[in-house]
């Protein structure tokens, strides 16, 4: 009786490994959520890309340094040799990317940066392939393809050629801003991989700590927003959108396999586009919803593909 008893309640217990994936799965979505509020905090605040991005690493460094404080995981931040300079080398790119990314909503629209710059993936997988010599299967060769069509869609080209509405030249630099912003989070991506020993969160701690430094010349010389709104909405990109929203994603991450975070990523654009609908009013064409999905679906074969490769 005792045995019959004791494995009735082994099987009734809760399965620690469940419950572990199902708190990274709401983690990861509840980042990807603050994330894609982003837009908003950037349109409202109404300053130059360089004056945001300095806010968004001076206090997303003051946000971070209070969590190592009250974590006191110090010892994370401490980095020498080719850590140290893998991280301040992507401490420069992060400053590069979101310059970029903020100047690219600023001539698009929320929703078109933010998908676009989301076929980052395909091009990690590119470079792989390039450098390091990884192979790319059938699957993996079909869903790029798959995604390059989505991102035709999603960023209106097909639209502007069926009914022959040309492009302005804002837009085009825009989506161009948005392209190069994907390389260059491509490259990120890849120097982290490589920074063995860094923890994901000092290496955001370094991005900040190097942009806050970088970027210091912008507002001491074209002078510090006024005092009002504007700098709650800039505060909130340090805080919220890259303390607190860090904070969380990393932790879900840490809980998820690979081919469940390379779906979730998707959460940020997909709330981007919801959020500005919501907001705004402005909505995707039912062709540019059209690329969003088949984004989506491409990101999920070549997540699940590549966390089949690492298993």
């Amino acid at each position: 009786m005792t045995s019959s008893a004791s494995l009735r309640a082994a099987a009734s217990a809760p399965d620690p490994n469940a419950r572990r994936e199902r708190t990274g799965l709401w983690l990861m979505v509840s980042g990807g959520v603050l994330l894609g509020t982003l837009g908003i905090f950037l349109e409202e605040a109404g300053q130059s890309p360089l004056m945001a991005v300095w806010f968004r690493c001076a206090f997303g460094l003051l946000a971070l340094t209070a969590w190592f404080a009250v974590t006191r995981r110090w010892h994370e931040l401490k980095l020498s040799g080719t850590a140290r300079t893998a991280a301040v080398s992507a401490g420069v790119l992060a400053v590069l990317n979101w310059v970029l990314f903020f100047g690219a909503i600023e001539r698009t629209s929320i929703g078109v940066a933010t998908v676009v710059v989301h076929v980052q993936p395909f091009l990690v997988m590119a470079f792989g392939a390039w450098w390091w010599k990884e192979r790319i299967t059938r699957a993996q060769g079909v869903a790029a393809v798959a995604a390059l069509i989505g991102l035709a869609l999603a960023s209106g080209w097909v639209d502007g050629a069926l009914t022959g509405a040309g492009w302005s030249s804002t837009y085009l630099w825009g989506i161009g801003l948005a392209l190069l912003n994907s390389v260059g989070y491509a490259a990120l991506t890849l120097i982290a991989l490589r920074a063995r020993g860094v923890s994901p969160l000092a290496l955001a701690w370094w991005q900040c700590a190097v942009g806050a430094v970088v970027l210091a010349w912008w507002p001491l010389s074209q002078g510090w927003p006024p005092a009002g709104p504007a700098w709650a909405w800039l505060i909130g990109l340090g805080v919220i959108h890259t303390g607190l929203a860090y904070v969380v994603l990393y932790a879900g991450v840490a809980r998820l396999a690979a081919g469940r975070v390379a779906v979730l990523q998707f959460v940020y654009p997909a709330s981007a586009v919801a959020v500005e609908w919501a907001v705004y009013g402005r909505a995707l064409s039912p062709s540019q919803m059209v690329g969003v999905c088949m984004m989506l679906l491409a990101l999920v074969v070549v997540g699940t593909r590549r966390a089949n490769q690492t298993a």
